[in-house]
């Protein structure tokens, strides 16, 4: 990050920019039950927005020249690549996760109504109703994050450097998982609670911590496969 800093400072920026909008788009319709499931399943798709953050790195590691014109133009050719299928992967993990809420909301809070933020936390934290809410949520959450964890935490960085299927890559990654899973889920756990607190200052905190973990999980990515 800091051989970079501009590079690292523009992608999280871009993350921190796509928080903010979703963010504010559900304050103003009113969806306020919506905002804290999107921020558990916000950090899903950072993977996808690090591979500028990958190339990068790989340009520092080999000795390459940081062009923005090279590195932007390598991400555009992504979308044309086995990339895209990850990321509609990711994308439809996320919608799933986004779907699983507004039915345990629909099965579990049916007949509770609210008019404000306040309202609903008030009902969340201090009726059954909600607290079986969020216990539900959380495990089926968790179970999703775990998925998605295993199958993009190495796949996304191996499919910029190298010529393979989607597949493969997913794979790839799930054998990774398998092979160090307390250093891996480890990772996924920290990764979690630090994308976490940099949504504290309005996902200002995003703009230092999603490079340094997309840095990060480069050089995780190239020694966990060969």
């Amino acid at each position: 990050f800091r051989a970079a800093p501009l590079f690292g400072l523009f992608f999280g920026g871009i993350f921190a920019a796509i928080g903010i909008i979703i963010t504010a788009a559900l304050f103003v319709w009113q969806k306020h039950w919506l905002i804290y499931p999107f921020l558990i399943g916000f950090p899903l798709i950072g993977p996808f927005i690090a591979v500028g953050l990958y190339e990068v790195s790989r340009r520092i590691e080999s000795g390459e020249p940081l062009v923005w014109s090279e590195i932007l133009g390598l991400i555009y050719k992504q979308s044309q690549r086995e990339t895209r299928w990850m990321a509609f992967v990711m994308l439809f993990v996320f919608w799933i996760w986004m779907y699983q809420i507004r039915l345990l909301f629909a099965l579990i809070l049916v007949q509770i109504s609210f008019s404000s933020l306040e309202s609903f936390l008030d009902i969340i934290f201090n009726t059954p109703e909600g607290l079986i809410f969020i216990v539900v949520g959380h495990v089926i959450g968790a179970l999703l994050a775990l998925t998605l964890y295993s199958i993009t935490v190495v796949s996304m960085p191996l499919l910029l450097e190298r010529d393979c299927d989607f597949i493969t890559a997913i794979i790839t990654s799930v054998k990774a998982v398998f092979n160090s899973p307390l250093v891996m889920l480890s990772w996924g756990v920290f990764v979690t609670l630090a994308v976490m607190a940099s949504f504290v200052p309005l996902f200002l905190g995003l703009i230092i911590v999603l490079p340094i973990l997309g840095h990060t999980t480069w050089h995780i990515y190239k020694r966990a496969v060969e």
